[in-house]
């Protein structure tokens, strides 16, 4: 008996998700690591050293030097890290021509330089000027021992203006600085990847190779369509990226001409989410959830059950709503952290294709609904950047939205909402596992017996481990390796340059998928007088309410002294 159900294991999209996730973890982890290992960490140690003895009240014109050197050594500024960046990036951003985002030759790229070559040749003059106007500060400071308040200040005041200026103008460095490149080449090469990882994944599970294959020729076209569609700029500013088109796209195609039955074989969606997940877990550092403290916590281990348990009673209690499943994948998808959670639940509560598809459609609509229209209500009624931070991350369901709306109210309010919807991710496993209880307890009642753990087991997602070893590992990882090392190799090489692209592209792929195997006529029956709509919008005030009064409360009536040193 063992043997058999190690086998139907092996058979399932679980695996395939935890196998392929590991797979692409471990690979990145590996090149990035043995591209950086030795020189790169002599040279940190050097340069920290170098940092760490100056003397001065302020960070002198060397200090900021050593400090730009660092930032050199960031494994996705490494060859190899450069290599994995480009193979796994999405198109660039366009306005007009959408083909100008995948190549640029030679001769449009001596043409772009030379146009702005005057002016950028202005700003280098104006650079060296004020960076030898801070070091001659800076040495007139040093020669009076720093003992001197004036001349500290009149330094502090000469650099200040340098760094100023040097992280200003980052488009006229990057016109001044375009290179040739070509896109086609590198998407070519991560279709194959894709191919081989999903293709030998859907052959182990006993399906054919050579159909998911030809199928997925489709699939990903598609979805290199809808991601340079994503990166048009006004789309992008308000927030119609690659997600609403890929879903838009599909839903178009299987509901018109209909999706030809070749590509079908190609359309694992939840295979390409849970994968996606598991890579999601190495972004969820344990240090980084710890950094904000007890707010974050409470702002979202609090507040996310009860928004969960509140909008299910009132779907189930007020709204009547008779899919069970359906009211349960909303209120999880509105609660924790949209699509993720969503996918995890029905899984756990056995919910329809359909059902599932109607949860991610509507946390999409809202989420860019969201990210446009709560940070201006933050801005209009004057709230601390923390407090909006917490409120956004609390609230709005997308990772990439939450920073994208953190982002229009400033960097420490960017920080805040990004660690809280760290923090509220952690939860994704554990209501998986709690829906998994209440539904197999639930229909043992129904059936009138006791349904024991080993059901509890079969329902769990079992992807969900991979999600939570991916962030205990890379956890582990990034507290053991140092602050520079780990900020190199993990944030700034293996999520950077490597996993955060390839889950952005499996998702696109999820989305692709979702929509090509969607039908109106399917999801006609579960609105019943707009009942989902009517609960995701009355969970998702309450969810609003009651962020914002948990972060306040927590921010800045019980934790205040943690809100100043953030």
């Amino acid at each position: 008996m063992p043997a058999l159900k190690e086998k139907r294991f092996r058979t399932t999209e679980d695996f395939a998700a935890l196998l392929i996730g590991g797979l692409i973890l471990l690979s990145g982890l590996l090149m990035l690591f043995v591209s950086q290992a030795g020189h790169t960490t002599k040279q940190q140690v050097q340069i920290n050293e170098q940092m760490g003895a100056e003397t001065a009240p302020f960070h002198t014109v060397q200090w900021y030097d050593n400090l730009d050197q660092l930032k050199k050594l960031d494994g996705e500024k490494t060859k190899v890290g450069s290599f994995l960046k480009k193979w796994t990036g999405k198109p660039g951003g366009w306005k007009t021509n959408p083909l100008k985002s995948m190549s640029k030759s030679e001769a449009v790229a001596v043409q772009e330089r030379a146009a702005v070559q005057d002016t950028f040749d202005k700003y280098t003059a104006e650079l060296a000027a004020l960076k030898a106007a801070a070091a001659a500060a800076g040495e007139q400071a040093r020669q009076s021992a720093y003992g001197n308040d004036g001349l500290n200040t009149s330094a502090t005041q000469a650099i200040e203006r340098w760094r100023e200026k040097a992280d200003s103008d980052s488009s006229l460095r990057k016109k001044a600085g375009t290179k040739p490149f070509n896109k086609w080449g590198y998407l070519l090469l991560l279709g194959l990847l894709f191919v081989a990882l999903f293709g030998g994944a859907q052959q182990l599970r006993g399906f054919q190779f050579s159909r998911f294959a030809v199928g997925f020729i489709f699939v990903f076209g598609l979805a290199v369509v809808c991601q340079l569609l994503g990166q048009q700029a006004s789309a992008k500013e308000i927030g119609f990226g690659y997600a609403a088109w890929a879903i838009l796209l599909g839903l178009l195609i299987s509901n018109t001409i209909g999706t030809p039955g070749w590509v079908k074989a190609a359309l694992t969606s939840e295979l390409f989410i849970k994968t996606g997940l598991i890579i999601l877990g190495a972004e969820i550092l344990f240090g980084k959830v710890l950094a904000i403290g007890l707010p974050g916590i409470f702002v979202a281990w609090v507040v996310t059950p009860i928004v969960l348990l509140s909008t299910y009673w009132f779907g189930q209690k007020v709204l009547k709503i008779k899919s069970k499943t359906l009211n349960m994948t909303i209120s999880a998808d509105m609660s924790v952290c949209g699509v993720s959670a969503a996918v995890a639940t029905a899984a756990a509560c056995n919910a329809k294709k359909e059902e599932l598809t109607m949860a991610i459609g509507l946390s999409m609509i809202f989420t860019s609904v969201m990210m446009i229209v709560l940070p201006i209500v933050i801005n209009s009624l004057g709230l601390p950047e923390v407090l909006g931070g917490a409120w956004i991350g609390g609230t709005i369901d997308a990772t990439g939205a939450v920073v994208a709306a953190g982002a229009f109210l400033g960097d420490t309010a960017l920080n805040v909402a990004a660690t809280i919807k760290m923090i509220q991710n952690i939860l994704i496993g554990i209501i998986a596992f709690g829906v998994a209880v209440y539904f197999s307890r639930m229909e043992g009642k129904a059936e009138g017996s006791d349904i024991g753990w080993g059901e509890v087991w079969r329902r769990f997602p079992k992807f969900i481990l991979g999600f939570i070893g991916a962030s205990i590992l890379f956890s582990i990882i990034y507290a053991s390796s140092g602050d520079d090392l780990a900020y190199a190799l993990i944030d700034k090489g293996v999520i950077s340059a490597w996993s955060k692209n390839l889950r952005g592209w499996l998702f696109c792929l999820a989305f692709v998928s979702i929509g090509l195997s969607t039908n109106f006529k399917e999801l006609r029956s579960h609105f019943q007088g707009g009942k989902p709509l009517v609960l995701y919008l009355c969970g998702q005030a309450f969810n609003l309410c009651l962020t914002l009064l948990m972060a306040y409360i927590m921010f800045y009536l019980v934790f205040p002294e943690i809100t100043e040193s953030i």
